[in-house]
Formats: C-alpha cells, structure tokens, sequence
C-alpha cells in the first residue's frame, strides 16, 4: 500500500472529511431556511439560489468519487446523444443494483452542469434523514410513500410545480422501485408471472405508475428520456465505504434517448413501452455479462476543477478553527477537555456512518414483497 492510500485508508482523515460534509451541509441547509422568505416574492431567484447551494454540498460527494477514489466513468452513447446532454429536461431512467448508482449519475450531472438541479422522485423516509432529506426539501423535490392513494395529490402537485423550472433539469427515476437484491428478484418475476408478463434475468419489473405520472404531468417540459444502464467492470461491488476509502472503480454507463414524441401518451401503451424497455435493458445486460463492455461508441466526459476546489474551500473555513480548537485542548491537558472532543470525534463519526448507511444495500429498509403481488403495475 502506497503512502497516499494508507492516508486515504486512515479512520481519522475519513471523519475530517465527513466532519466537513456534515457542517457545512447543516451551514448549507440553515441557509437555504433563510431563502424561503423569497418564495412568494420571486420563485425563480430562490430556485437559483437553491440550485447552487445544493450543487455546494452535493459535489463534496462527487469529489470523492471523481478526486478521492479516483473512480473512472466511460459513456456508452452516440455523440448526437451527448451533444445534448445538460441542454434540456429530461427523465432518467437508471438500474438500481449498486450502492452508488446515484454517484455516478451526480458525476454525470455534474460533469454536464445540471447537479444542482437534478430532482428525483423519492421515498418519503428520505425526507427524515438530515442534511439529504432537508436539502432536497428545499430543492423541491417529489417526496412519495408508494403508496398511490396517499401519493396521487401530493405527487401530481410536486410535479405540476417542477414544468416552469428555470435550470435545466434531470429528473431520476428508479422505476423497479427499490434496489435489485436476489430475494427481491424471486418475488418480482413471480407477480412477472402471474401477470403474463415477460421474465427479466437482471432487473426488478419496473413499477410503471410513477413513470406514466411523471412523464404526464412533465409534459412540454421535458424533451426526452435517457435510458441509463449501469455496470461496473470486472464484476465489482462497489460500496460508498469503498469511495470513502479511497478505492478506485471502474464505470461503465450505457446511455440511450429517446424523445417524448415517440413514447405513447396513452397511460396503458405507456406502460407497456418501459416493460419492452426494460426487456430492452435486461438484454443489455447480458450483452454486457458476456463481453464485459457494451456495444457502441464510448466517451470519458473529463472531471472538472469545481468539485475539487469547492471541497477545499469548506475544508479550509471549517478544518482550520478545529485543529486549532483540538491542538489547544490537548495543550491545555485538562482530562475535562480531552474526554469531551473525545466524545465529541465519537458522536460525530456515528453520525457520519448513519448517513453512510443510508445508502448499504442490506440496510435500505425496504419491505418490498410485502404487499407486491397486490400493486398494480
């Protein structure tokens, strides 16, 4: 092990890092509280605001992917495809098998200059986690139970609100609804057959509900939808833990658009076009399994600078004063004052690993299964 990755591997320089994220996103989200008085005054202005200090806390974590880890995202598209990447609104449809797909789809974002932007369709659980949950909150982002009777309103008017955004926007969908696990698989191909419908080796059935709402209420805002299918080489499993450590992967991201005019408007001909979709993907998927890469032209969109020199200047204003604050403690040799940072290093590294296991595949929460042979799809 090199002296860079034995320093990257060290439990203390991962906590100063989840110290800087963990400050200066409560700095951020106190912030962006104080933004809302310009709501019924000029909507536009405080979503540009919002935009940016989101894109302020959000690229600290691409940072570590791009600069920390190191890790390498190739493109697998066209180049008419990329030549329009960042310049219109669009849905994104990812596979949801890795701890870090998100990730790779923020670098992406970031990359294209839309990170701050970027809206999901999430789990209403999310909303509770801090620093995620509230800085989404105020980005407006579409919060949902998966539950449609509870979800109808409250999604119909998260979405109608996003049509005059003024950046433009990529709109992530996990259509399968939660992530793909073997267990999960069992149950999703049993209602598959139950409902006559074709079997996928590689994916969940997708839950088309929330695409066909989303993709209706979105209308004349977005222009296309980019099918995004994700794998890492050489059959890694990454983890968010393995980025924070400073592991390097390799991504490889096969992307595909395809505009709104030629997806149907009919909600059950919409349903069936991301069933044959995903049919589609799960091909894909095989393709790459066999060949290790995926058909087609690649490209390496190149990291930008701004990631990087965001996370030093919030290293800078927050590291500084507690080093400072450390060295004095220690000085001082007062038991009082070492025990208490002490606990306060304690406290603070459960709290960074909570928000680290927000995103542990065995540890998601989820009850899928549970009433999935009852839900319509």
């Amino acid at each position: 092990m090199g002296l860079i990755a034995y320093i990257k591997s060290l439990f203390i320089v991962q906590l100063l890092i989840g110290f800087v994220f963990v400050v200066s996103g409560l700095i951020i989200n106190f912030i962006q509280l104080c933004t809302c008085v310009l709501w019924p005054i000029d909507r536009q202005l405080y979503r540009k605001i919002n935009t940016r200090l989101s894109y302020s806390l959000w690229s600290q974590l691409v940072m570590l992917l791009e600069w920390w880890s190191g890790t390498e995202c190739t493109i697998f598209a066209d180049q008419a495809t990329v030549d329009k990447f960042g310049k219109e609104h669009v849905i994104i449809i990812l596979n949801h098998n890795y701890e870090i797909d998100f990730l790779c789809g923020w670098t992406m974002c970031e990359r294209y200059g839309v990170l701050g932007a970027s809206k999901v369709l999430a789990k209403y659980e999310l909303l509770k986690v801090p620093l995620i949950g509230w800085t989404w909150y105020f980005l407006e982002i579409v919060f949902c139970k998966r539950k449609w009777e509870e979800d109808r309103d409250t999604v119909f008017k998260g979405l109608a609100q996003l049509k005059d955004y003024p950046e433009f926007m990529w709109f992530l969908l996990y259509c399968e609804g939660t992530r793909f696990t073997p267990k999960k698989h069992e149950i999703s191909m049993e209602v598959a057959g139950s409902k006559g419908l074709p079997k996928l080796k590689y994916h969940l059935l997708p839950r088309t509900k929330g695409f066909t709402t989303t993709l209706s209420c979105l209308k004349g805002t977005v222009s296309a939808v980019y099918d995004v299918t994700l794998n890492f080489r050489d059959k890694e499993v990454p983890t968010l833990l393995g980025i924070v450590s400073g592991k390097k992967y390799m991504a490889d991201m096969n992307i595909k658009r395809y505009p709104v005019e030629e997806i149907p408007e009919d909600e059950k001909e919409c349903a069936t076009w991301l069933h044959k979709l995903y049919q589609q993907k799960d091909a894909l998927q095989e393709h790459y399994e066999k060949q290790g890469s995926f058909p087609g032209p690649t490209i390496k969109p190149p990291r930008r600078l701004w990631t990087l020199l965001n996370f030093l200047f919030w290293a800078t204003l927050l590291l500084t004063p507690l080093l400072n604050f450390a060295c004095g403690v220690f000085v001082s040799g007062s038991p009082l004052l070492i025990v208490g940072f002490l606990i306060f290093c304690f406290i603070a590294s459960i709290a960074v690993r909570r928000l680290i296991s927000v995103s542990e595949v065995n540890k998601t929460g989820s009850t899928y299964g549970k009433m999935e042979g009852k839900k319509e799809n």
